[in-house]
């Protein structure tokens, strides 16, 4: 029997969603099970450029039907922007592949800076060539500066004639081989400081596009490009000034939100196949799996990886719900960026840990998802630069609460057409949110829970009475600390909303907060020796060590679950 917490190819079928988004989701799925494992591998090894998935992608109309906003659809009631349905189809292609997602998810970022603009004529292009089945390029990192948008060296001059020539190179650029249109981020010659910023739309087969290279031994092409005297119309000017600036930023917040999910296929993938074969392997005349630091490690993975499901899919609400009003998505999109792509780490490791040496099988897929896994908590800036972005909300969602209408579930087929007028990139420390304490208290009697809700209250002690002072609050590596513990009391919270929402079983839920319980106890033990730790903050640091509450019953429970996982699922060779 299929676990209804995890995608399965065998049962899936998202009837949740409207007729034409459930026909293009199992197309997607059947497409790649048609495949099957050995053309799968063979091209993930051969390092084969995607056009056969993107001919697939042409011919059902994918890209358009799930990339064009309402606004650009020309009344075509199917095409909308809707994240709901996007975390769906990440999770499907992370599940058979991060290349495929990552054509996907760099044309996402491409199309980010076009939806925002007022440019009719760009819209109506980058429209038509979605129908067509192109994929697009978002030209923002550069190879001496990263993505740093203050310090860009692609440089407009001026022509006379009321346009530009464009000439500079850009670095780690997805899709640049093979784009209709490049998103392409620039400054003015002839303007000083914020307001001589452009974004402007470029085609890679123009004769002033120049190719360079691939920067990496993948079938994803992350090129670097070169302009030279690149003409630049009225046509192709998406924003100038501190427009450009924050469609950058706000294209990001975007953008960044599809590497949870595709996290989560990727794990989903690699557990059946490690569950499979550690149960099936016989060492010492028992099954892998009848040890206990195997069941233990196994465990640990599979309610991790339903934690990163249960936090995503929450996310999703806020997301959908959001406007001027509630920007509370901004903290959750770092929070699916850094922290369900870093569970993600874990639930390979846990895994990897128990296959060993099967998981370097070159007709596995496991041995790409070990690779792959790592990538995620890289890109879109790193976990570093995600939580130091995530303690800009800590004073306020921990002790300044606001009163917001409860969000819903958001699984309605309906436009997210705010997240393409975000408005200026600023502000974050004067966002509000709904009290935390709300959704754990519906759970005080689950065991782990009720513990690690000492923990949180803890944490709230520390930030009133032993914060870090001035001096403190510049040294970044402390501050990290800091961010890991804040983090993840906003993990627990969407867990638990959205545990509420589908009536998961409180067997899972009181196993994973044990493995929250002790995540929050090694991060204090790490803040506890930081360097420049007062006296008080290591003695709060002690105190806030708890051990889980142990139950073997119920993990008894939950492991039944994780042993039926074997065998449940096996794509065909």
């Amino acid at each position: 029997m299929a676990d209804p917490l995890l995608f399965n190819p065998r049962t899936y079928d998202p009837a949740h969603f409207d007729p034409e988004t459930r026909r293009l989701l199992r197309a997607t799925v059947d497409w790649f099970e048609e495949r099957g494992k050995r053309k799968l591998i063979e091209d993930y090894r051969s390092r084969a450029w995607l056009a056969d998935f993107l001919a697939f992608s042409a011919k059902e109309g994918l890209f358009a039907t799930f990339l064009t906003p309402a606004s650009a659809a020309d009344g075509q009631q199917d095409k909308r922007w809707d994240t709901a349905r996007i975390a769906a189809l990440n999770e499907i292609f992370g599940f058979y592949g991060l290349d495929y997602w990552y054509a996907w998810q760099v044309t996402i970022l491409g199309l980010g800076p076009v939806w925002q603009s007022d440019n009719a004529a760009a819209r109506a292009r980058a429209a038509e060539l979605l129908a067509q089945g192109e994929v697009f390029a978002f030209g923002l990192s550069e190879k001496s500066h990263g993505a740093d948008i203050y310090s860009t060296d692609m440089l407009l001059e001026p022509d006379g004639n009321g346009g530009f020539l464009a000439g500079g190179s850009k670095y780690y650029i997805g899709n640049g081989n093979a784009a209709g249109l490049v998103s392409v981020f620039g400054r003015r010659t002839d303007v000083e400081g914020p307001d001589g910023y452009v974004f402007f739309a470029a085609d890679s087969r123009h004769p002033a596009y120049h190719l360079v290279k691939n920067v990496v031994d993948s079938s994803k092409y992350v090129s670097e490009f070169r302009l030279e005297n690149y003409p630049v119309g009225p046509d192709d000017v998406l924003h100038t000034g501190r427009a450009a600036f924050d469609a950058a930023l706000n294209t990001v917040n975007v953008g960044k939100f599809n590497l949870c999910t595709a996290s989560i296929g990727i794990c989903e993938h690699a557990m059946y196949e490690a569950v499979t074969h550690a149960h099936n392997r016989i060492l010492y005349g028992r099954p892998v799996t009848a040890f206990p630091h195997v069941r233990r490690e196994l465990t640990d993975a599979y309610v991790r990886l339903v934690g990163m499901k249960l936090f995503s899919d929450r996310a999703v609400d806020y997301f959908r719900s959001a406007g001027p009003d509630d920007r509370r998505y901004l903290l959750f999109n770092p929070m699916t960026k850094m922290k369900v792509t870093t569970e993600g780490e874990k639930v390979i490791d846990l895994m990897w840990d128990v296959i060993a040496a099967k998981g370097f099988e070159k007709d596995t897929y496991f041995a790409q998802a070990a690779t792959e896994i790592r990538g995620l908590p890289k890109l879109e800036g790193t976990v570093h630069v995600n939580l130091a972005l995530i303690l800009k909300f800590m004073g306020n969602h921990l002790l300044n609460p606001a009163e917001y209408a409860p969000v819903p579930t958001r699984l309605d087929a309906a436009d997210d057409d705010f997240l393409f007028r975000q408005g200026p990139a600023r502000g974050l420390g004067a966002i509000r949110f709904h009290d935390w304490r709300t959704a754990y208290d519906a759970y005080a009697e689950v065991p782990n829970v009720r513990r690690f809700r000492e923990q949180a209250d803890a944490l709230c002690a520390f930030v009133t009475t032993a914060a870090p002072d001035e001096e403190q609050s510049r040294d970044l590596d402390l501050l990290l600390a800091v961010g890991q513990l804040f983090a993840l009391v906003v993990h627990g919270q969407l867990i638990l909303e959205q545990a509420q929402l589908t009536g998961l079983e409180e067997d899972v839920l009181d196993e994973l907060f044990a493995v929250l319980v002790r995540d929050f106890s090694a991060h204090a033990v790490e803040l506890h020796g930081k360097d420049s730790a007062t006296e008080d903050q290591q003695s709060w640091a002690l105190g806030a060590v708890r051990r889980p509450v142990v139950d073997d019953a119920r993990s008894a429970r939950v492991w039944e679950r994780v042993e039926a996982l074997s065998g449940a699922y096996e794509m065909k060779p």
